[in-house]
């Protein structure tokens, strides 16, 4: 509890910096928000595992008026089963999907991560829910995020290994493999499985 307390704080703070820098004119004061970003990372630095550095370019990254980063999932069923792949950061499985691009619309980057992560060709239908990250897993982040997923409709796939993934496969809800938990957990994965066959189910939101 006490590091998700000072993480709260740190991106309250970065949040603040963000905005600062953005719209302040004089030099002072533009000083002084920096001051505060770099607080910000000192605080992050000693409540997460991330190197400094790492989260220097994080934050540095940042223009404007900060705002949640979203990640999109596609929940893919075939004959009762969700497709995942297995991601090659941690050796764990996941919906396909990953930080929503610029310029892109969501049924856009859905089609995209579908095709490059698992080979599968998909038609998005309708959004079943959206996390917020942060207050449904216990692994902290530096960012906000919304987590968006999406039940789609499975076409057909041909899988490619990729820079990604390393295998594919459909799983029934009460056989699934061991999960990548900063891409999804256990009960978003049965929220989906919940919820495909409810015509009449409305969007969970946090």
């Amino acid at each position: 509890m006490e590091e998700r307390k000072w993480l709260g704080v740190a991106k309250k703070l970065q949040a603040i910096a963000q905005a600062g820098l953005e719209y302040s004119k004089d030099k002072y004061d533009l000083e002084r928000f920096e001051e505060i970003r770099k607080v910000s990372i000192d605080i992050m630095e000693s409540y997460t595992d991330m190197e400094r550095e790492k989260i220097k370019h994080l934050f540095a990254g940042e223009t404007g008026y900060q705002t949640p980063k979203i990640d999109i999932r596609a929940a893919v069923f075939h004959e009762n089963k969700i497709l995942m792949v297995k991601e090659k950061l941690d050796n764990r499985w996941s919906l396909p999907g990953g930080w929503a691009d610029i310029d892109l619309s969501l049924k856009e980057n859905l089609i995209k991560e579908a095709m490059e992560e698992a080979g599968a060709r998909i038609i998005p239908e309708r959004i079943l829910a959206v996390y917020d990250r942060n207050r449904n897993t216990n692994i902290l982040f530096p960012h906000s995020v919304y987590k968006i997923f999406v039940q789609c409709k499975y076409l057909e796939s041909s899988f490619v290994e990729n820079i990604e993934t390393e295998e594919t496969g459909f799983f029934s809800a009460d056989r699934l493999p061991e999960l990548s938990e900063t891409r999804n957990t256990e009960s978003q994965i049965k929220m989906c499985f919940e919820y495909k066959d409810n015509p009449f189910h409305e969007p969970y939101f946090d």
